[in-house]
């Protein structure tokens, strides 16, 4: 089937066409290893683990790299005020990432290189810079000149005198001119550093991203991807010194650029205190399935918008699912309207709804909620958690009879009754075929919970679960609410008050 896909470069959606159908080549630019990935580092790494599984589907091989950038001035910084080593934060760091990324589905690229590695390849791309005219090194310091290019500001549409007018620019002294950027800078003492022709140093961000691309896809390939927050100047940075470098009309063919991430419908910043990371959700309770199910219901180049209704609402969807598909196996064929969905420009959000349309055909829905990394095994156990909750706890499944019993003998005001107390709770029931009913819990209904008790009321009702820190464990609390919640009811249709 075609692919099209929105090329920044050109302004419109173009069919696919890889420059080598036998081995498509991709690269996506990877995080700055300092901290926890937060929520909107997860969007790029879900973007294109999606593009990743459809080319997938329809060539032979796809070589994807993504990379780790592990010599930073951020990275710098946390090491001098841990006092802990730059080797020792970045490799803790990396595996974070990459736990995170897994726990929310996403597949691990071909190629993860890591800057450090690749410091040879950087100073001989900036040696051929400076031999070809295109940058000069001044005290310590290889700038790239701009102007050298003609083509610079293409992909984000702006001019260079536009862009000095309109952002703010380093004014250095050993600059030829205000919008020539750093290659190769040089390093302190206490500031990591390899020697160079041009003295101990450190490289520049953007070299990075080239030298690598180069060393592992060569002077020139199929797909560039990132947030569009590196449109500008990252990309336009990169393309430059690649083209200069390799003596190329164009580093990748196709660049695609993902939209930014709000919560609650605004910017995620710590000043608002709606910042948090990938863990912080999966602490919670958040299921990485459902971070990625309501990350891909937005199409990647709108604005997503993450809120606690959608968590609840993609938990309930995709317990469904997973009830509807359990003890089955994938369908041997995907739906050609999902695969459309996704050979559009990665549209998603069609492809889920083209999802829901299949609920009816269990083994279908297995194999083409797969292609979009969900209903996985290895992460379906908070599926299983969430049914072992409803299952163990005998309170609910009593009340669950009663109410179903009711509806056999035509007591529906009881059956309601059951099904509306429960819902003042937080527990809503889904009505199944063949008599069945799925209970469902907000994960932040329980939380809204517990923040309301009393500190005497938590011991109460928690006390024996509390963790060493005075947390609570998600799993156990969910239970443990579900219990006394159950009970309320009963004591309520039995007449208690």
């Amino acid at each position: 089937m075609d692919i099209h896909l929105y090329n920044t470069a050109t302004r419109r959606k173009e069919l696919f066409a890889p420059l080598d159908p036998e081995n498509v080549r991709m690269y996506v630019c990877g995080p700055t290893v300092y901290d926890r990935a937060h929520l909107g580092n997860a969007r790029p790494v879900l973007v294109f683990d999606i593009l990743y599984r459809l080319l997938k589907t329809q060539y032979p091989r796809v070589t994807y790299v993504r990379n780790f950038t592990d010599v930073d001035d951020k990275i710098n910084a946390r090491a001098a005020e841990s006092g802990r080593s730059i080797g020792e934060i970045t490799a803790e760091t990396s595996q974070w990432f990459l736990d995170d990324m897994g726990a929310i589905g996403a597949l691990e690229p071909d190629h993860m290189p890591r800057a450090t590695a690749y410091i040879a390849e950087m100073v001989e791309m900036i040696a051929g810079l400076i031999e070809g005219g295109f940058a000069y090194a001044r005290e310590g310091h290889v700038l790239f000149r701009v102007r050298e290019y003609a083509r610079y500001g293409a992909l984000s549409g702006r001019s260079v005198d536009d862009m000095i007018a309109g952002a703010r620019v380093e004014v250095a002294p050993y600059k030829e001119d205000p919008m020539d950027f750093v290659l190769w800078k040089p390093s302190d003492d206490q500031t990591p550093g390899w020697d160079s022709p041009w003295g101990r140093g450190r490289p520049g961000w953007h070299i990075e991203c080239s030298a690598m691309a180069k060393a592992l896809l060569g002077d020139r390939f199929d797909i560039h991807g990132g947030g569009n927050d590196l449109m500008f100047p990252h990309h336009e940075n990169e393309i430059a010194q690649s083209c200069c470098a390799n003596g190329t009309d164009r580093m990748a063919n196709v660049w695609m650029h993902n939209e930014m991430l709000q919560v609650e419908g605004k910017k995620m910043s710590k000043s608002l205190g709606n910042f948090f990371t990938v863990r912080d959700l999966l602490e919670q309770g958040v299921p990485g399935e459902v971070i990625r199910f309501v990350m891909l219901s937005t199409h990647y180049r709108k604005p997503m918008d993450w809120t606690a209704e959608k968590a609840e609402e993609a938990a309930q969807t995709l317990f469904k699912w997973r009830s509807l598909s359990e003890n089955t196996t994938p369908a041997s064929e995907t739906s050609e309207a999902v695969v459309s969905a996704l050979s559009n420009d990665l549209n998603t959000p069609q492809a889920i709804a083209e999802l829901y349309k299949l609920e009816v055909h269990p083994r279908a829905l297995l194999r083409n909620a797969r292609l979009l990394g969900l209903l996985e095994p290895n992460n379906g156990e908070w599926y299983s958690r969430r049914k072992l909750q409803f299952a163990a706890n005998d309170t609910l499944k009593v009340l669950l009879l009663k109410r179903k019993q009711a509806k056999i003998d035509k007591k529906f005001d009881i059956a309601d009754q059951i099904r509306d107390a429960l819902k003042v709770r937080g527990i809503s029931l889904e009505d199944l075929p063949e008599g069945l009913v799925k209970p469902s819990i907000s994960f932040d209904f329980v939380s809204r919970y517990i923040s309301g008790l009393t500190e005497l009321e938590k011991k109460e009702v928690f006390g024996d679960i509390y963790k060493d820190d005075g947390s609570l464990d998600g799993s156990s609390a969910t239970d443990r609410y579900l219990e006394r919640a159950a009970k309320e009811v009963l004591f309520e249709i039995e007449g208690g008050r």
